[in-house]
């Protein structure tokens, strides 16, 4: 006689949670979207109405307790309007860019093809590159977003180290004694582990605003 293994029944109830999550999250529609769970890794296929619902299809899914890796082969859904809708795509794209606060004038630009959206130009900071992301995401027959906008580049400090660290003592979100923070230059590694997603992109959040970093490589594990 046959068992189920443990391994198993953890997946099954990670799957079950994830799609009860999805369901939770009131701008996903989730019958368009298949799951796929083994030891701890999830797999998204499918089809979204929006790159944004694709977006909050995968955040969704890292709020799930026990979730170790996404795979999100997702894709948003093609429809015959989208063929003829990247002049359309290319104004509205222009002005979200414009109108985007946070983005220095005349710096960021755009090229729309099939859909797909690349992203170019040089900013100061990594929430800027964000911000132009944001502004772009929810316009209707955007398919994929390509954020290819480079940062400018960085003077490394001695104790851009420190400081990072000290961010992440007065976060509250962040348990800072179980992170390691490595600088090399301009370049900053996160080690360690997190209770959650969220604490682990706080930890990254707070790394990025170092005036000194051109590159964050966040390699916190999420402790199950």
């Amino acid at each position: 006689m046959s068992t189920i293994s443990d391994q198993t029944r953890v997946d099954r109830a990670v799957k079950q949670a994830v799609i009860d999550e999805l369901t939770w999250t009131p701008e996903i529609e989730p019958a368009g979207i298949g799951i796929a769970v083994s030891d701890g890794v999830v797999t998204l296929a499918g089809e979204t109405r929006s790159w944004s619902e694709l977006l909050a299809a995968e955040k969704a899914i890292w709020r799930v307790k026990g979730v170790h890796t996404v795979v999100n082969d997702l894709t948003v859904r093609h429809t015959i309007e989208a063929e003829a809708a990247d002049e359309e795509i290319g104004r509205r794209v222009n002005s979200a860019l414009e109108w985007t606060a946070q983005l220095p004038a005349g710096e960021v630009h755009a090229t729309v093809r099939d859909g797909s959206v690349i992203l170019t130009g040089t900013v100061d900071w990594q929430f800027q590159r964000d911000a132009a992301r944001k502004s772009v995401q929810d316009i209707e027959y955007v398919r994929h977003i390509d954020n290819r906008i480079e940062l400018a580049r960085r003077v490394s400090a001695a104790d851009a180290e420190e400081r990072i660290r000290n961010a992440l003592r007065r976060h509250a979100l962040i348990d800072a004694d179980r992170i390691t923070v490595a600088v090399e230059g301009t370049r900053v590694r996160l080690l360690g582990t997190a209770a959650s997603f969220e604490e682990r992109a706080e930890a990254q959040r707070a790394a990025w605003k170092s005036p000194h970093v051109s590159h964050v490589d966040n390699q916190i594990v999420v402790a199950s």
